[in-house]
């Protein structure tokens, strides 16, 4: 796993002055991602710092970068940051060091490249933020414990947890063309809704739209098929981790789930934030596994390594804010409606990787795995509304009175994640925003 080193020195400061006020994006964290211009269509290779972008390859045109740092700049050319991705962690780490030195206000190379600022940096509300890669593939798994009990109570009382949960990280295979990036609207799907008990279903729009709080991450260098990814391994598959909201058609879901599980009710959309926050970036937050309670079962030998039991998990602060249509009419800033952290996983991501390829499935370069819905212990950790509002028998108030025991047209859903740790600079993911639009109504 990656270590510490220079670049997450907290006393590094950058020549962008926007860097320096406490917002996500300092020179410490550095994320990777695809932007256009305003008025200009083309795609260009961006790494976020303060409220500006870094155009990395006006960088290396300006002679700012080389070597092997230039050439994971023209990897990451095109549009799509796959083929970065495809070449491992060396390109991306020299990447990493070199824009770091670039962006520091006393190198000799942050000097230079101050005096090109212009050239080089793009305001972020003047650009438009895009899919970091092409997604060939997306799986979503059930790793959070609390999510899958809360959950689960609602189906079965007296056993939520399936009966392998705590063997196998539990996935499904979600829908790669849906996946979109933050600021989309997502329309609320219809499709067959379950009718009372001895009745036949009806068709509609779906009446309980509910939010997932994940965390996805991305694959490099991927495996051949037949060739699983060693648990030892997996770590080094992982580029880098984003926000990830898997909308659920609960009703919908309700219907559909047996025998084969969910299909129209988590396919019509699924919000990421666009940087992709690096392994490197967060090398400062890894901290143990989650402890098995007393009487869990040991991971099978394939999915135990102890150097990921000791540095496998992240301390990630998660929020949730909700507002409404009319609390925008209004002026009324978003409220958070749930808090989690990433603390709370069963499962660490090398595990649901090890896992994923450990029948000969093989991962590509820009394949997007979600973590499933991260819920903790309390009530304002659990990390949906079907959780939040125990099925919307109990809904939650907003600050100008509304209600919502499941998700309604006009609501504008966001997404936070933060990183701290005394003695670093903090970082956080930027944001993963949707909004809710009204069902197509042509069928």
């Amino acid at each position: 796993m990656t270590g510490l080193d220079a670049t997450h020195d907290p006393r590094r400061r950058s020549w962008v002055a926007s860097a320096q006020l406490g917002g996500d994006f300092p020179i410490q964290n550095l994320p990777l991602g695809i932007f256009s211009c305003h008025g200009d269509a083309t795609r260009r290779f961006g790494i976020a710092i303060g409220d500006e972008i870094l155009d990395v390859t006006s960088a290396v045109e300006a002679g700012l970068l080389d070597g092997v740092a230039a050439e994971a700049a023209r990897l990451g050319g095109g549009g799509r940051l796959n083929a970065l991705f495809a070449a491992g962690p060396e390109p991306r780490q020299a990447l990493r060091h070199a824009v770091s030195d670039l962006l520091t206000a006393d190198s000799d190379t942050g000097k230079r490249a101050a005096a090109l600022a212009a050239a080089l940096l793009h305001p972020q509300t003047d650009c438009q933020l895009h899919l970091p890669v092409e997604i060939g593939d997306y799986t979503d798994f059930f790793a959070g414990i609390h999510h899958a009990r809360a959950a689960g109570a609602q189906f079965n009382p007296n056993s939520p947890l399936p009966e392998n949960y705590k063997y196998v990280p539990i996935a499904y295979h979600g829908r790669a063309s849906s996946v979109v990036p933050s600021g989309e609207l997502v329309h609320r799907p219809r499709g067959q809704l379950p009718g009372g008990p001895g009745q036949a279903p009806k068709f509609g729009p779906c009446a309980r739209l509910d939010l997932e709080l994940e965390i996805g991450f991305y694959i490099g260098g991927g495996n051949p098929r037949g060739t699983p990814i060693s648990i030892g391994a997996a770590a080094e598959q992982i580029v880098g981790l984003c926000l990830l909201n898997d909308w659920s058609a609960r009703d919908i879901q309700a219907w559909e789930m047996m025998p084969l599980g969910p299909f129209l009710a988590k396919n019509f959309a699924t919000t990421v934030s666009p940087w992709v926050v690096t392994v490197e970036a967060l090398a400062p937050f890894r901290i143990p596994q989650l402890d098995r309670p007393d009487g869990d079962p040991v991971p099978l030998p394939y999915l135990l390594d102890a150097e990921d039991q000791i540095r496998g998990g992240f301390d990630i602060r998660l929020g949730v804010a909700l507002r409404s249509a009319r609390m925008r009419q209004d002026g009324v800033a978003a409220v958070e409606v749930i808090t989690s952290n990433t603390c709370h996983l069963y499962w660490t991501l090398a595990q649901m990787v090890a896992h994923h390829s450990v029948g000969g499935c093989n991962l590509r370069p820009g394949d997007l795995l979600g973590t499933g819905t991260i819920s903790g212990p309390t009530r304002a950790e659990l990390s949906s509304m079907l959780e939040l509002t125990f099925g919307g028998s109990q809904p939650i108030s907003l600050p100008n009175g509304e209600q919502r025991g499941f998700l309604e047209d006009g609501d504008e859903i966001t997404l936070t994640a933060r990183c701290t740790r005394p003695g670093y600079a903090p970082i956080g993911f930027g944001v993963c925003t949707g909004t809710i639009a009204a069902s197509e109504t042509h069928i």
